[in-house]
């Protein structure tokens, strides 16, 4: 890293001390003592912050983690996307979006330490190391924050709406016991218990959990069509796209973009193994990373091929709410069935709210740690959480339709997966515009902005020509 560079992750030093609340911290010290008077000198904030506090994981621990933030409700939109761009280009598009996903992972894993005797935990960190202070901060909070509290928020509505449409199932009539507004407050409470949990390390067991609802879900929701095949009349089964229109075809691209998550985490995942010369925190990521991925993969090609080709243009291929695309099983299968698709998918989403939210517990912390020259007391960090769980639940209740702009608001968060880490290698590395690497990320990183933008372009059309029913507060 260039002299420069370093100047500015130093000049960072000097305003954490000063308790910026713009951005997530690393101590860059690898001795790092607090002071008894104030004066100045580094506090231990990677000892005290929730990201970093623990550092003993494992790629084991890495594994669930990655699985369970890479693998979320997004997979069962994929046969949506399917049904409005056909069986080739579909395939063609989500092979080559988990192939450019995986790129962007395996850069951000090997800039983590990057430069000698620092480690990038946080991405936003990494992004304004990267690009400057103002430029870092401009370009990588809102993604961040979206990727963080955005997705709790949706996890909110989608877990809620779940839990609703459970009840309907077993109830079996329209005298549903609970609102969507009590079913809301049931999945929050439930989060805000699943949150307390001290550090990200801690998480490793929810995250196993959430794995493994979501390999259930997923593996229900693809079998089923499979089991039933000598039942089923697929002659009734059309593949024909009906509408072929600009906004259609990249709003289903989107779709299949959104897909692609955990991006946002790698960092922070990371941050949880040890590190030292002999065995670097990148060799036990990388091998974490190829387990969860081969898994992640598997569940998401069979749920997009074999959903797709089960139900065909049946399926609505606008996207929306997860629940009304889960309608299909209820009609089709038992009610066992249909309660376990949605009990396994409500416990996934409710393990993945910690790790989702955890980013954003890490920022809050560092606020108050960097003010007070102290870490945060039990008290503190609960309350702080809880804070984090309503503003959280208030969106969700408050925008219940952000469902429907999953690719419109999505496509400014996909900049994080797709398009920084290239431009953050390059300006890492100090690459060379002779370096074939250079051209490489610079073409790579500009069609992922060129796609962001066409995405919220297409988003936008889509809406303005289907409409949004926008029930703001009224879930």
């Amino acid at each position: 890293m260039s002299n420069k560079a370093l100047a500015i992750l130093f000049d960072l030093e000097s305003q954490e001390r000063g308790g910026s609340p713009s951005f997530m911290s690393q101590s860059l010290s690898k001795d790092p003592q607090p002071t008894s008077d104030g004066d100045g000198g580094r506090i231990p904030l990677e000892e005290w912050l929730p990201i970093t506090e623990s550092r003993k994981g494992n790629v084991y621990t890495a594994t669930f983690h990655l699985f369970c933030s890479g693998l979320g409700l997004q997979v069962l939109l994929l046969p949506a996307a399917f049904a409005a761009l056909g069986w080739v280009w579909g395939v063609i598009i989500l092979t080559v979006g988990f192939a450019w996903k995986l790129y962007t992972v395996w850069l951000l894993v090997h800039l983590h330490e990057a430069v000698h005797g620092i480690r990038f935990s946080r991405y936003l960190r990494l992004a304004i190391a990267s690009f400057g202070v103002k430029l870092g901060k401009l370009l990588g909070i809102f993604p961040v924050m979206y990727l963080s509290g955005g997705a709790c928020s949706i996890l909110v509505i989608t877990g809620g709406k779940s839990i609703k449409q459970l009840l309907h199932i077993m109830y079996e009539d329209d005298k549903v016991p609970l609102s969507t507004l009590q079913c809301f407050v049931i999945f929050s409470c439930l989060a805000v218990v699943m949150c307390q949990f001290p550090n990200l390390n801690s998480l490793s067991g929810l995250s196993l959990i959430g794995g493994v609802m979501a390999i259930a879900y997923s593996t229900a929701v693809w079998s089923l069509p499979l089991a039933s095949i000598p039942h089923r009349d697929q002659n009734n089964v059309s593949y024909a796209t009906k509408d072929t229109s600009f906004d259609t075809i990249f709003n289903a691209i989107g779709l299949i973009a959104i897909s692609f998550r955990g991006n946002n985490l790698i960092l922070e995942i990371q941050g949880t193994l040890p590190s030292d010369s002999k065995n670097p925190s990148r060799k036990t990521m990388w091998k974490a990373v190829v387990i969860s991925h081969l898994f992640i993969a598997v569940c998401m090609f069979l749920v997009a091929i074999v959903v797709y080709w089960a139900y065909g243009d049946k399926i609505p291929a606008t996207g929306g709410p997860i629940g009304n695309y889960l309608e299909l099983y209820e009609q089709d299968y038992s009610k066992r069935a249909a309660c376990f698709i949605h009990i396994t998918f409500i416990i996934n989403c409710l393990c993945s709210y910690p790790i989702n939210l955890m980013p954003a517990c890490d920022n809050a912390e560092m606020v108050y740690t960097t003010k007070r020259h102290k870490p945060c007391s039990v008290f503190v960090r609960m309350m702080f959480r809880v804070f984090l769980c309503l503003v959280c639940f208030f969106v969700a209740v408050g925008f219940t339709f952000l469902p429907y702009l999953a690719v419109l608001i999505g496509a400014i968060g996909l900049l994080v997966t797709f398009t920084y880490p290239c431009f953050m290698w390059i300006s890492i590395k100090q690459l060379q515009r002779e370096n074939l690497m250079w051209w490489f990320n610079v073409l790579v990183g500009s069609i992922g902005v060129s796609f962001s933008v066409l995405f919220v372009v297409a988003s936008a059309l889509h809406l303005a020509d289907k409409g949004l029913h926008a029930n703001f507060f009224n879930p």
